[in-house]
């Protein structure tokens, strides 16, 4: 006979149980932290910028004349589209629609790639006519310009690089959309990848009037 006063454990608890928990503002308060590092970063950089700007004017200006203003303005397009195309594959996951999330998506890593390859070509045509760090070339020209392309390099070269790693991280959201692992219940990780590719598309907004219309 069993007894009524001993303790029932309750059907529902081992399933509770093995409900896995998902802190999804813990993983967005991270990523805005993450995010904020990375302005610091390139925040240091536009300081360091301004100060030789205003002290060598004169051959800043010169130099951002010598730029492919029409490359650089395609690829501010290029990534402002490429920012409408993630906000669109967020909403699409958001609404459960997994094969046109999946589409926007891979849509917004071609767009990434067309931005380097633009890249790409523009520095080849600098590093043939002699224009890269430390060149012969470079080396003869006053050492306003000297700083100027030394700032152009090393912070377009770095907003590169964080451009080739955010098309890293959006083929593993596509890979989870795949896989069901992103889907309408759970879409933080593609949120969080969305922020990380905006703020991609941001720095570039200030980089184009430094550089490529610097007057």
């Amino acid at each position: 006979m069993s007894d009524p006063c001993a303790p029932t454990q309750s059907s529902s608890a081992p399933r509770s149980a093995s409900v896995p928990h998902r802190d999804h503002e813990g993983a967005k308060i991270g990523m805005w932290l993450f995010l904020f590092t990375e302005l610091l970063l390139f925040g240091g950089l536009f300081l360091v910028y301004a100060a030789y700007r205003a002290r060598y004017p004169g051959e800043f200006h010169s130099c951002g004349q010598e730029l492919h203003y029409v490359i650089g303005i395609a690829n501010t397009a290029v990534l402002l589209t490429s920012s409408l195309t993630m906000a669109i594959s967020i909403t699409a996951t958001q609404l459960g629609q997994k094969k046109r999330s999946m589409l926007f998506l891979a849509c917004t890593m071609v767009l990434g790639c067309v931005f380097l390859v633009n890249k790409y070509i523009e520095w080849s045509g600098e590093i043939g006519h002699g224009i890269y760090p430390s060149s012969p070339e470079l080396l003869k020209r006053p050492h306003g310009e000297i700083l100027f392309y030394g700032l152009y390099y090393t912070m377009t070269g770095l907003h590169g690089l964080h451009v080739i790693a955010g098309l890293v991280v959006l083929g593993f959201m596509l890979a989870f959309l795949r896989r069901g692992a992103i889907h309408q219940g759970d879409h933080v990780k593609l949120e969080n990848a969305g922020l990380y590719w905006h703020l991609v598309d941001v720095i570039w907004i200030f980089l184009l009037p430094l550089f490529y219309l610097a007057a």
